[in-house]
């Protein structure tokens, strides 16, 4: 039943949370400092918002997903350590500010030092008190109590449909469901896609093969269904129809073989006539006996007025200004003041002068929702049409510093408007008992709509160095899986977490950006290294050689380097994930 009246359609946020695994590798300016950054500028101002809504007697109704080695990270003693050290230099370094604009007799820049000063006391304060230093039990709690509900990813955000095996395709999804399961004492409902990437099933040659055989592969949303899960999100321009693969398909040898064995295979099944994003469709999970996958479509228009730097609005020549920063510390003094200002032309940032600013953005962005709803509104029933609005978590608070302010507004509004209402993705599919079902086209929410960011002329390299461990591991799995000796399944389950993590859309993502090319060039090979040393451990274990004492030192450090998810199952890797496997 509706809680309102009369309400004529639904919305839900969709805050996506991801960060690769840092702890351990490295602090500044690659490392450790983007998992702390995160937490002080998104994920602690957010749910400060959550918290402060559910004491007003408003139940936020967000689909907060956080991704299995994101939890994994925050759930680490490691984290609270780094996370109270960075607090502090940040502390230290904005009062080294305040005395230094005190000296310059600019008072105005003075007392914005002494506000960053208690921004990070304040940060520091509520991560050790209200939150007990335990950021993922406070999310936990705002879904126990019914506020918020949160979806799980794989396991290290790999990109799916161009990994090379099904196996490692399932050892992703099913690695994400039991890290959920562990944080949250429950299954989870509901998978972000990592970049809302989906390859459905066909004969599947890999791109790097020239004379290879076609595969039949899964579609993605066969694994979903396999693991049990009920939704997940996608790009409006895949469920649209027609042929939403960017301008850069040209160009790339490996896009063009990927795309045209995709026509081949579904010819004229690739869809074309007009669906709406605002209504829940099934992607059919390859067997009768399976439960269909939902997909929930994001909404572009919405989209735009927060992802958009020049048209959104974070491109508000008001707000904090995220490019310009001042050293020692790296805080912000200025405003945005144009889209198209140089640094050196950009003024004073007041933080006094933003909040109406923000009200404004927030009531405009309720009535562009309202508009899309009464628009494509279903005559108040059930299933109501919805507007679904998935973002990076880290745009509010790190890349737009006043967007936790602007989210509290939104959720506010919209909870007392009574013609719309808010709510998670699972609340709104329990009103769904029956819905189209369609075949979806491959791609991804990434530039162009393919798979362009993940595989190009700059980081094609990289998928040799990750189909070669795929198939070592999957090859090694079905040989060794059975033994007995503790040794070996050791092994395999440290190759297991050094393929993870080497599998992690991030490398491809930061060398295509050029946002941190040499670091993520160095982790992927710094993986890829370390499985290739395991697994040669492994064959001479298995030939009944001894390691020496050096070479399980190795063994020891890398576990500790990359102790990312403790108990892996072997069993996620072999051919039907059903054989047998420690997972301790």
């Amino acid at each position: 039943m509706s809680q309102k009246e009369s309400p004529f359609g639904a919305f839900t946020f969709v805050f996506h949370s991801h960060l690769p695994y840092v702890l351990s590798h490295g602090r500044w300016p690659h490392g450790t400092d983007w998992l702390s950054e995160a937490a002080a500028e998104s994920y602690i101002p957010l749910l400060d918002v959550f918290y402060q809504l559910v004491s007003e007697g408003i139940s936020p109704k967000v689909t907060m997903g956080l991704t299995p080695v994101l939890c994994e990270q925050l759930a680490d003693d490691k984290f609270r350590v780094e996370f109270l050290e960075y607090v502090h230099q940040k502390e230290e370094t904005a009062e080294l500010n305040r005395q230094e604009y005190q000296r310059e007799k600019n008072p105005g820049l003075e007392q914005l030092a002494d506000q960053w000063v208690t921004y990070y006391s304040s940060v520091r304060e509520r991560f050790e008190q209200a939150y007990q230093s335990d950021l993922i039990g406070a999310f936990r709690k705002l879904q126990d109590d019914g506020h918020i509900e949160v979806i799980t990813c794989a396991a290290t955000h790999g990109y799916l449909p161009l990994l090379s095996e099904d196996a490692c395709i399932r050892a992703q999804i099913r690695v994400g469901v039991e890290s959920y399961r562990k944080h949250f004492g429950r299954d989870p409902r509901g998978m972000w896609l990592p970049e809302c990437a989906y390859r459905p099933g066909y004969d599947w040659i890999s791109p790097f093969d020239d004379h290879g055989i076609a595969v039949p592969r899964k579609g993605i949303e066969e694994f979903l269904s396999e693991a049990g899960l009920r939704y997940t999100i996608i790009d409006s321009h895949m469920l649209r129809g027609g042929k939403a693969i960017g301008v850069y398909l040209v160009r790339f040898q490996g896009l063009q073989k990927l795309w045209e064995q995709y026509e081949k295979e579904l010819g004229s099944e690739v869809p074309t006539t007009e669906r709406s994003p605002y209504e829940v469709h099934w992607i059919g999970s390859g067997s009768p006996h399976r439960m269909p996958v939902a997909v929930f479509a994001r909404d572009p228009e919405t989209g735009l007025q927060v992802w958009s730097g020049k048209h959104g609005y974070p491109g508000d020549g008001n707000y904090l200004d995220f490019h310009k920063k001042k050293f020692p510390g790296g805080h912000r003094y200025w405003k945005v003041t144009g889209s198209e200002a140089d640094l050196a032309d950009k003024l004073p940032y007041d933080m006094g002068a933003v909040e109406e600013r923000i009200r404004e953005n927030a009531r405009h962005f309720l009535d562009v929702v309202k508009g899309i709803l009464k628009e494509n509104s279903r005559d108040h029933t059930d299933p109501m049409s919805i507007v679904c609005s998935p973002y990076d978590t880290e745009l509010f608070g790190h890349w737009w510093f006043e967007g936790p302010r602007w989210v509290y507004y939104v959720l506010k509004w919209m909870h007392a408007d009574p013609e719309m209402e808010v709510r998670t993705g699972s609340e709104h599919l329990k009103t769904v008992h029956a819905a189209p079902v369609v075949s979806l086209p491959e791609g991804s929410w990434g530039e162009g709509g393919f798979h362009y960011i993940w595989l190009n002329d700059g980081n094609r390299w990289t998928w040799s160095y990750v189909y070669e461990a795929e198939k070592q591991m999957v090859r090694a799995v079905e040989r060794y899986v059975h033994r007995t000796d503790s040794s070996i399944q050791r092994l395999l389950r440290q190759m297991g977490r050094e393929l993870l993590l080497l599998e992690s859309s991030d490398w491809q993502f930061l060398i295509s950006t050029q946002a941190a090319a040499d670091y993520a060039g160095t982790r992927l090979l710094g993986h890829s290294h370390a499985f290739q040393r395991l697994h040669g451990y492994l064959e001479r274990l298995a030939e009944g050689d001894a390691l020496s004492d050096q070479e399980w030192m190795y063994v020891e450090d890398i576990e500790s380097q990359d102790r990312v998810f403790p108990k892996i199952d072997l069993r996620w890797w072999t051919s039907n994930g059903k054989s047998g496997g420690s997972a301790e």
